[in-house]
């Protein structure tokens, strides 16, 4: 205590040669306090710029040096300058109680502001690492599809709780532990504020846990409008960019609770499904006589298939004296059956298509709409755009190659079919 007091002295010469000026005491008193005050300011001020430079340069100095992105983003996330004034703070601290040994009250204030501010320089530190934690481990590839940010934003928020716990400490004088067991009468209200954080964070757990949904990846959520490639998970919400460049976001909650769908699997998958439908008029579906036959034959895809089906079906009706002046006897084959084939063949040659998966032409139940002849195939090319090239394609020859097979369409009839039907009735 004598040190102290000794060492004082040196701020309260002011004081000493005022009051030897006949100054009143107390107005001698508070202008050196004055005085030491402006004087700390710009001391710890000129300080705080030398010693931020200094930290600064000195890192971006490391960080050029140095392969490691680390550094970099220690740099990015501020952390040299907040490193930078735990110095000056200390300077503070050490040099407060000598300015301010005859002001007790004004010390315990000031005092107790500097560690105010020492806890959230410290908070500010331990954030800044969390946050060039997460930037690393997104540059990482066995982290880049993993939710980063909700288990970073936890730690934060506890380290946050924890700084305000300390806060509240020194403000009251009361210990952490006693207002942290305080704090346990609260947790009902706490619940209830914290509510969509906590179960945000248990959805991110989950979701990551059971490997839900990753960054990267493309879902279609249509409760929320969304459809496109996942680019953020957080504590609270995950961030859908969709096709058309816009962004949705879905509550991360809603990834457990709710149905959506996640294209990965097709995108891990060798091919992409092509899965569509054309109608064909039922009236114009017949049994094929020779002339027809010949004619058809004259299509190379199905010409081997057709001599070799037509001679199993004459051999069977021969030997089971089948009377074919109707058609609808024994066994025939349809135009529709042939065009079926035909582009069962079609879909076998073509370059896109992949051969290893499932390749399927099909007839569906007849509706009102006619007979769905529908295609399942798997596109080799994945990438939306030329899946979408590769499935046009495909239906532009099959809806071309209908006429040949006598067969028609189904479209609903327009305006102007009416209005030529009506033309056509007049006529006659």
């Amino acid at each position: 205590m004598e040190d102290l007091f000794k060492f004082s002295s040196v701020f309260c010469f002011l004081e000493e040669y005022f009051l030897r000026q006949g100054m009143n005491v107390y107005v001698a008193s508070y202008i050196n306090l004055f005085i030491n005050l402006i004087v700390l300011v710009l001391l710890v001020i000129i300080i705080n710029y030398i010693i931020r430079r200094f930290v600064i340069e000195t890192f971006n100095a490391f960080t050029n040096k140095t392969k490691t992105t680390f550094d970099d983003f220690l740099v990015k996330s501020n952390f040299p300058k907040y490193v930078g004034q735990i110095f000056p703070l200390i300077l503070i601290n050490y040099t407060i109680p000598y300015i301010l040994i005859n002001h007790q009250w004004t010390l315990g204030i000031v005092q107790l502001l500097v560690n105010i501010y020492a806890i959230i320089l410290g908070v500010w530190i331990c954030r800044s690492l969390l946050r060039t934690t997460k930037n690393f481990l997104k540059i990482q590839e066995e982290y880049r599809d993993k939710p980063i940010d909700s288990y970073i934003q936890v730690v934060i928020i506890f380290i946050w709780v924890v700084g305000i716990m300390f806060i509240f400490s020194e403000i009251t004088g009361r210990s952490v532990i006693n207002f942290a067991i305080s704090l346990g009468a609260a947790s009902a209200i706490l619940l209830l504020i914290f509510k969509d954080t906590i179960l945000g964070f248990v959805a991110s757990i989950q979701v990551s846990v059971n490997d839900i949904v990753r960054i990267g990846d493309w879902i279609t959520f249509s409760k929320y409008g969304a459809d496109g490639t996942v680019t953020e998970i957080n504590l609270a919400t995950v961030r859908v960019q969709n096709w058309d460049n816009t962004y949705t976001t879905i509550p991360t909650y809603s990834l457990i609770a709710d149905s959506f769908q996640n294209w990965r699997g097709m995108q891990e998958s060798p091919g992409r499904r092509i899965k569509r439908a054309i109608f064909i008029k039922q009236s114009s579906v017949k049994f094929v006589d020779s002339n027809d036959l010949e004619i058809l034959k004259r299509i190379s895809l199905i010409a081997p298939y057709l001599d070799h089906r037509q001679k199993e079906i004459e051999r069977y009706n021969l030997s089971n004296n089948v009377n074919k002046e109707l058609p609808i006897n024994g066994r025939n084959q349809t135009n529709l059956g042939i065009f079926r084939k035909y582009v069962d063949a079609y879909l076998h040659e073509h370059s896109a298509v992949h051969k290893e998966m499932y390749i399927i032409v099909r007839h569906l139940a007849p509706t009102s709409m006619g007979i769905p002849l529908e295609i399942l195939c798997f596109s080799r090319d994945k990438r939306w755009e030329n899946f979408e090239y590769i499935s046009a394609d495909i239906f532009d020859h099959v809806i071309a190659a209908v006429p040949y097979f006598g067969l028609k369409l189904f479209e609903s009839p327009s305006g102007d079919d009416i209005r030529e039907y009506f033309s056509a009735e007049s006529r006659t």
